[in-house]
């Protein structure tokens, strides 16, 4: 899973700051225990529908040209306290394959914008009029960890927009159940679960094989710092022009380098 590899490179520009380790040693005149014996972790458990269900969803998404959809997401921030904060981010997504993408973001966190046009990819810090640009490669599937490694841009849902989600959500796959349906927003939807070395998380999706919710909690990372994403308006043959992926630049906007005094712009 994409996210999972954000464990290890960089989950975002924020979220990987913390390294905390707590520990309460030598309690007085406690009663002596008998440490209790390492349990062994729990067999895999790989239901077929799970798997089946999953792999519909992302034939789903590969086989459209082109989409577009709107989210609302919940992310964890680690303040100086130690604690993680929640934050709530909106954002409006338009990608067409192989090699275009625009996501226009606002919530708590700072208001962006990226654009990604098959060479070179942008963003602009609305508030602080602040813009880059950067050669970037030639597909979303190389775009995306580009981005990642060079400005911390982070895609919690990045797994979505691949060729083929179905191969990058199955990787280490260790669980994978079927919790049974639900309505997401009003939309009737199954639930499922997985698990892999990193991270557990869960996917809604609905009788048109389209993701409708999807939450990861990060198991590497202190404190188990979670995300979760609801999809809404799912559009799977808009009408996209070029300009659309391409950064406007506003009247007065400073240049700075890409991932410069830049802020993590979550998905």
């Amino acid at each position: 899973m994409y996210a999972e590899r954000q464990d290890t490179v960089k989950i975002s520009a924020k979220r990987m700051l913390l390294t905390t380790a707590l520990s309460m040693l030598g309690v007085v005149q406690a009663p002596q225990t008998v440490a209790a014996e390492p349990q062994p972790a729990p067999a895999p458990v790989i239901e077929q529908q799970a798997l089946d269900h999953l792999k519909a969803m992302s034939d789903k998404l590969t086989a459209a040209k082109a989409f577009t959809y709107r989210s609302r997401s919940t992310i964890e921030v680690p303040a100086k306290t130690g604690q993680y904060l929640t934050h709530f981010i909106e954002s409006d997504v338009a990608l067409e394959r192989p090699n275009k993408l625009r996501s226009k973001v606002s919530g708590d966190l700072p208001h962006y914008q990226f654009y990604y046009d098959g060479s070179t990819v942008s963003a602009l810090d609305i508030e602080k009029n602040l813009y880059a640009i950067a050669k970037a490669p030639g597909t979303i599937d190389e775009m995306l960890p580009f981005v990642m490694e060079k400005a911390g841009i982070d895609f919690p849902a990045a797994d979505f927009l691949l060729g083929n989600p179905y191969a990058e959500l199955t990787k280490g796959l260790t669980h994978a159940i079927a919790v049974g349906p639900v309505k997401v927003n009003g939309v009737p939807s199954e639930h499922y679960a997985y698990m892999s070395p990193a991270v557990n998380w869960e996917v809604w999706i609905d009788a048109n094989s389209l993701p409708r919710r999807l939450a990861v909690t990060h198991k590497s990372v202190d404190n188990f710092p979670r995300f979760q994403v609801e999809f809404l308006d799912w559009n799977l043959n808009p009408k996209l022009s070029g300009s659309e992926f391409v950064l406007k630049k506003p009247q007065g906007a400073k240049e700075v380098e890409f991932g410069a005094k830049m802020e993590n712009p979550p998905q």
